[in-house]
């Protein structure tokens, strides 16, 4: 039963507890309960809005980072991600199996000031070994959600 009402809130965190409790079949009690109990445990870690950020400023810029970084010892790539989580400009940092060690995703007014972020802050870090910056021109589909393109149809598709 949670993990449905957690797929039911990450693909609309504004049902009211009323919407969900029908949805679920169970009582809003019961909804308003598990959603507490999931907040508590850490589980539901916040809510935000899924927002096109073009037609809010269009001169924003998000750039996402490959960092190639020497794991601490003791603590592994802990250290360097908390470090790194700390700055305003950065959106998310999530650690990777493959070519590089960290994504992080960041945002700034414009190129350069993400430039100057990138060399100013994040390269010279210890650890650091290598960046490879790429600037997003453009968000099609973020959380599931269609910010630019054709609109989905949220009813779905029926096929007998």
């Amino acid at each position: 039963m949670k993990e449905q009402l957690i797929q039911l809130l990450q693909q609309n965190a504004r049902l009211s507890n009323e919407e969900l409790a029908v949805m679920l079949a169970i009582s809003e009690a019961e909804v308003k309960n598990m959603i507490a109990s999931l907040e508590r445990e850490g589980v539901i870690k916040g809510y935000s809005a899924i927002v096109n950020e073009e037609l809010v400023d269009p001169d924003m810029v998000t750039a996402v980072i490959e960092l190639r970084v020497t794991p601490q010892r003791d603590c592994g790539y802990e250290e360097i991600a908390h470090t790194i989580m700390q700055y305003d400009e950065v959106e998310s940092i999530s650690l990777m199996a493959g070519a590089y060690d960290l994504s992080v995703t960041v945002k700034g007014k414009n190129v350069k000031e993400v430039s100057m972020f990138v060399s100013q802050r994040l390269a010279p870090l210890a650890g650091v070994l290598s960046t490879a910056t790429y600037f997003v021109l453009k968000k099609y589909k973020e959380k599931g959600i269609i910010i630019e393109g054709e609109e989905q149809d949220e009813r779905g598709y029926y096929f007998p």
